[in-house]
């Protein structure tokens, strides 16, 4: 029996019906509509709408059919069920009887799924911050284990300054440490209870509607109804952060990608991660680079989708709505998927430390170095810049480097120049000056791996306290 169905005389065209479905999508969310289920249950009990026994018999019921979901894969094939709302009630009926009817007494769908869809949300940004605090463990690992390997840096893709390895990679580490707070910044926001709001007006019952957050483990029932049951705000937020961080694995993959080509040798591929040609058998391919880069795209595209889904539609509830159910769980399930293969893919990865050394050593990366040596010396910068730029086009004219130039021609670029200028050129002394909070000293990236390592475990400390 439909749900909705007692003032309709005609039956739904068999094909639409089919296509209006959502519970092949929405039964994901089975555990939350139960759990919801459970404490609008208990909400029923306490305003005297189930007696005691009732509300045993349906809570032993909504048990029996989380038991049945994980026992069974096949328990969830209804070719009848409308959506895992209606799933639910069809399965508690033939469980406990007609006393299963009940249980939607006081509240609507609309409520049920922005609840289920709450639910959902914070479970994931739950096991997605602890699965980024994994990621970041494994960079800040590489990041020390690199030691004081030195590597280029680039801007516009040329050679600009050597940074330590460990430097680079904790680059990243804070890319994604932002991309955790920004979930928790969102969890925070979406943590409010939609059970209670009725259709759009409210329950129609006396439903303490904060007994019901506080045993969902929301923080308070939501304010508005009609805007409760329309609300998809959390959604939206959820996959824009969710499109930010598949926008940095992306950055991350595709650097991969160039600093494992021969043509940088920075970096090798782990074979794990990594497959061949089927026409060329020397190859080893990126694949799980690629996948990242792509799969990113479908992260960006499922929050357009979400959006444009919303941007419409007025107040409150609208079938629209059903649409943001799946953008919402593949964009999930994706960077679900996806994290910890990065972090497989990190942990194996092989770094060429003495071609990133090398790299680190040529190219004239050590000129804004020589700059400041003039600068040291009395210099004023402008000057420093354009004499350390007319020692540079010497060095192409004579295809060497800075340090191989003899004193008497840096001399009459500017007397400031002294026998010590080579040794402010090496690799260590280029490094070294970069002494500042965020800086490539040694020092300060030993420094920096350390409060890493902080923030990481401040981040599990959050997840486990939620758990």
């Amino acid at each position: 029996m439909k749900m909705w169905s007692g003032r309709f005389r005609q039956p739904l065209d068999p094909e639409f019906e089919r296509w209006q479905r959502s519970f092949e999508f929405d039964r994901r969310l089975l555990r939350y509509e139960l759990a919801a289920s459970g404490a609008h249950a208990k909400a029923l009990k306490n305003a005297g709408v189930l007696t005691p026994d009732e509300l045993i018999s349906i809570l032993q019921g909504l048990e029996q059919i989380e038991k049945k979901a994980v026992s069974a894969n096949s328990f969830l094939d209804d070719p009848e069920a409308e959506d895992v709302h209606h799933f639910v009630e069809k399965q508690l009926v033939g469980l406990i009887g007609e006393v299963g009817y009940k249980l939607h007494s006081g509240r609507s769908r609309n409520e049920q799924i922005a609840t289920d869809l709450r639910l959902y949300v914070r479970a994931a940004i739950d096991e997605l911050r602890q699965q980024l605090a994994e990621l970041c463990s494994g960079f800040v690992d590489r990041a020390e284990q690199s030691g004081e390997s030195a590597m280029p840096a680039y801007t516009h893709l040329q050679r600009a300054e050597p940074v330590l390895v460990g430097h680079w990679l904790l680059a990243y580490v804070q890319m994604f440490l932002r991309d955790a707070n920004r979930l928790a910044d969102c969890r925070k926001r979406l943590n409010v209870c939609p059970l209670g709001s009725g259709a759009v007006a409210g329950a129609t019952l006396p439903l303490d509607r904060s007994s019901m957050a506080e045993n969902l483990g929301f923080d308070a029932p939501t304010a508005n109804s009609v805007d409760a049951t329309s609300d998809r705000d959390f959604a939206l937020e959820f996959v824009n952060s969710l499109s930010l961080l598949a926008l940095h694995l992306s950055r991350w993959a595709e650097e991969m990608i160039l600093f494992s080509t021969q043509e940088y040798e920075f970096i090798g591929l782990p074979e794990a991660y990594s497959t061949g040609s089927s026409a060329m058998p020397q190859k080893k391919n990126p694949d799980l680079l690629e996948l990242v880069r792509g799969k990113s795209g479908r992260v960006l595209g499922n929050a357009t989708t979400l959006m444009v889904s919303v941007k419409g539609l007025p107040l409150a509830y609208n079938k629209d709505l059903q649409e943001a159910q799946e953008p919402l769980f593949d964009a999930s399930n994706t960077l679900l998927q996806m994290l910890p293969l990065v972090t497989g893919w990190m942990k194996a990865a092989e770094f060429h430390y003495g071609c990133m050394q090398q790299a680190a050593q040529s190219g004239f990366m050590n000129a804004w170095a020589a700059a400041t040596y003039l600068v040291s010396r009395g210099v004023p910068s402008r000057l420093a810049h354009e004499r350390i730029g007319k020692a540079v086009q010497m060095c192409l004219e004579r295809g060497c480097e800075l340090n191989e130039l003899p004193l008497a021609d840096l001399q009459a670029l500017s007397p400031a120049f002294g026998a010590d200028f080579c040794d402010s050129l090496k690799l260590s002394s280029v490094l070294a000056i970069h002494d500042v909070i965020g800086g490539t000293a040694p020092a300060r990236v030993k420094q920096a791996i350390g409060n890493a390592r902080k923030q990481i475990e401040s981040l599990r400390e959050e997840v486990h306290a939620h758990a």
